[in-house]
């Protein structure tokens, strides 16, 4: 897959193809709908298969005090959506001029001038344009002017009836769900990050750590959490379990939040990898204790509450 900063200009074999737009924040199962229709629409008219998408996350633009809120950082995003059988990632600068723009000019000036685009794919309830006055009635209305075909993919669901949504998977990893969270995701809720060196007390006491800032990826519930992490190497991450906490450490300082991950019976350094932790399943919340030794003790537990849940995991 091709990553390309611009839409305009472009070099004709990037032109023409099936285009799914969204921000798709998180690849939840209904984002991975809209860009399977695209490569079914692809495939029927003998065009690549292209996403745009945007960065920063429109949101962060408009309400950049908002607490962070994202699910997914773009070298993740991009490497989900590769995964999907994606031949062209446009990702568009979302910043005051592209702001700017009506939704007439962004399906004249994107959509038609710079992409080329002959099919357009989109969730039913897309909005574009400035003050959000482009939506799918819009695209479809302007297609054959524009020379291109459109689809609105409707709503999608699982089997008990809950629509796949950003905002619901939030919900859930903000309450300590991580295993609902991924029954929309369609995969473990993941993060990746640099690690940073900490106090390395862990050390200390026999469970050393990888410390890893959220930036502005979205918290979830602190706590204690049984997971997968590997140091970053696309489809050839190895994976490990082990647990992590995420919190402000009350026991330690109560002042900064880090999210601090255990892996398993690994002796490797990590200071300054990319380390990419998937979130299995909430142990406990964060808690103070009453001394370091009872902490001491109640991590022993948890590394063993851990090791014997993932026991099964793939």
């Amino acid at each position: 897959m091709r990553v390309l900063r611009h839409y305009a200009p472009l070099a004709a074999a990037d032109r023409g193809s099936a285009v799914a737009i969204g921000n798709f924040d998180g690849l939840h199962l209904g984002h991975q709908a809209v860009i399977a229709e695209t490569r079914r629409a692809a495939h029927r008219i003998g065009a690549p298969v292209a996403v745009l998408t945007f960065e920063p996350h429109p949101r962060s633009f408009f309400r950049p005090n908002d607490p962070p809120f994202r699910l997914t950082p773009l070298r993740l995003k991009a490497r989900v959506i590769e995964s999907l059988g994606v031949d062209l990632l446009f990702v568009v600068r979302f910043d005051a001029e592209f702001a700017s723009l009506s939704a007439g000019r962004f399906v004249a000036e994107v959509i038609d001038q710079g992409l080329g685009a002959r099919h357009v794919v989109t969730g039913y309830d897309f909005v574009f344009g400035h003050k959000r006055g482009g939506n799918a009635a819009l695209l479809e209305r302007l297609a054959v002017a524009h020379h291109y075909s459109y689809t609105a993919v409707s709503p999608v669901a699982a089997e008990s009836g809950e629509i796949y949504s950003s905002t619901q998977i939030r919900r859930y990893l903000e309450e300590g769900k991580p295993q609902a969270a991924a029954r929309l995701l369609g995969r473990p809720w993941e993060i990746e990050g640099r690690v940073e060196t900490g106090k390395q007390l862990g050390r200390t006491i026999g469970f050393p750590t990888a410390n890893i800032r959220l930036a502005d990826l979205l918290q979830p519930a602190k706590g204690v959490y049984a997971v997968r992490a590997g140091i970053d190497r696309g489809a050839g991450t190895v994976w490990s379990n082990g647990v992590a906490n995420f919190g402000s450490r009350p026991t330690v300082d109560g002042k900064s939040v880090w999210l601090e991950v255990h892996l398993f019976d690994y002796a490797g350094d990590l200071y300054g990898k990319h380390l990419r932790v998937q979130f299995i399943e909430f142990l406990r919340p964060e808690q103070k204790f009453p001394s370091f030794d009872d902490l001491k003790k109640q991590i022993a537990l948890d590394g063993e509450q851990a090791r014997r849940l993932l026991s099964g995991a793939g």
